[in-house]
């Protein structure tokens, strides 16, 4: 089994004995499936009723074919989670890929253009210096300096005649390296400029195939939740009337009916007890809000590993923060949320859109630790996930990104121009 789909069966197996501050996004996740039925099944599943399962009890017959029949389900249940995920873990890696050559062309085309634009001051600087060295030239006496010199009449004798000869041989010399070094900048700049748009236009091609790659995979997420979901909820059912089945007691299937009632009914009081926690836990946090509407999404852990070059040689898109295993990671500002799952080397990703081109990125989030969902409105300082190292990770951190309408920026740096340091 792959690092990956160890993960996901850590996910799935989390899910399964749902922590109690994770039970809130799961029965949210539920209530979609049920309300909005988002992932249908190609075909419609039989499954059977209590009455059913009551009928077979009488028969031995009947009661064999459907313990089979249930057990059947059972197994197809979890064959589409597996399905799913796997589509689900697919699709993140290919957005990844696509994610990253996007940033690599990103990174190309800034450079091209930073490059472009010294060159083209260079360009300036040469001209000018050229440009005054000739009105220098030309008040001395044009362009034929030694004729010019030698129709002087000077008691300076000639010596010195050879040394104004001598300078002014050297200020042509300087004026022509100049004018040669201005030409060589100007022809750099408008070659790096042509570069620069080359880039910036596969940027843009690489942007939109990223943004559909993205779709792809939120799609692809959401319907492995539902499906999660789907199959957590009818395998609780399926579970206790394979259990009805094989009692051989005189019972009826009534009380097994009730058990699954009452185990609604203790979820429903998990997820308010959840609520209440998590509130209380914010709370105790004291989280500092900036001015800004900004605050630290990881608060109480230090930088250990900045944005930018590192000594491998790689580019780092963002600032790693060394959180411990299972510690809380909180919205950093207000915003919604577009993108929740994963992400090939990201492992467990969330993304926010915060309005205005800005965006954040949180990434190796544990198994089972995303707390949001697609679409969802977060508030600065809400808790949307839990620390872990999914993904291309050695240890435990948060990998923290901000981005300015889709291109990387120094996390930072931003945010302490919004106060809050790291």
């Amino acid at each position: 089994m792959t690092r990956m789909s160890e993960t996901r069966a850590a996910s799935l197996r989390s899910l399964r004995v749902l922590p109690i501050l994770l039970v809130t996004a799961v029965l949210a996740v539920v209530a979609l499936v049920v309300g909005n039925s988002l992932a249908q099944p190609a075909y419609a599943v039989d499954y059977p009723s209590w009455q059913d399962v009551q009928n077979a009890k009488a028969n031995e017959a009947a009661k064999n074919a459907q313990v089979q029949k249930i057990q059947g389900l059972i197994a197809g249940l979890q064959a589409e989670v597996e399905a799913t995920q796997a589509e689900a873990e697919k699709k993140g890696a290919e957005y990844q890929i696509a994610q990253q050559k996007f940033d690599e062309a990103d990174i190309l085309a800034q450079n091209l253009t930073a490059q472009a634009q010294a060159s083209a001051e260079k360009a300036k600087t040469a001209s000018t210096q050229a440009g005054r060295l000739a009105a220098q030239l030309y008040r001395s006496g044009g362009s034929d300096l030694s004729m010019n010199l030698l129709m002087q009449k000077t008691a300076d004798g000639s010596d010195k005649l050879l040394q104004k000869l001598g300078s002014m041989s050297k200020m042509v010399e300087r004026s022509n390296a100049i004018y040669a070094q201005a030409q060589t900048a100007k022809n750099e700049a408008e070659s790096l400029s042509k570069q620069a748009e080359v880039a910036k236009t596969a940027r843009e091609e690489l942007r939109v195939q990223a943004e559909t790659a993205m779709n792809e995979a939120i799609a692809a997420n959401e319907a492995a939740n539902a499906k999660l979901a789907e199959s957590e909820q009818q395998s609780a059912i399926l579970e206790a009337q394979l259990a009805a089945l094989k009692d051989t007691t005189a019972q009826t299937v009534a009380g097994y009916q009730a058990g699954v009632e009452e185990r609604k009914r203790q979820e429903e009081e998990a997820r308010r007890a959840a609520a209440a926690a998590a509130a209380a836990a914010l709370a105790a946090q004291g989280i500092t809000i900036s001015n800004a509407g900004w605050a630290h999404p990881a608060p109480g852990y230090g930088v250990t590993s900045d944005y930018g070059w590192r000594s491998m040689g790689d580019f780092h898109l963002g600032t790693d923060i060394g959180s411990r295993c299972g510690s809380p990671l909180y919205a950093a500002s207000s915003g919604t949320v577009t993108y929740a799952g994963w992400q090939g080397s990201y492992g467990n990703l969330i993304r926010i859109n915060h309005g205005g081109g800005v965006s954040t990125g949180y990434a190796h989030i544990s198994p089972g630790g995303i707390m949001v969902s697609v679409g969802q409105q977060v508030s600065v300082g809400q808790q949307i996930a839990t620390t872990g190292t999914t993904g291309n990770s050695t240890g435990c951190h948060l990998h923290y990104e901000v981005r300015l309408n889709g291109s990387t920026t120094n996390p930072r740096a931003f945010m302490a121009d919004r106060g809050i340091g790291f």
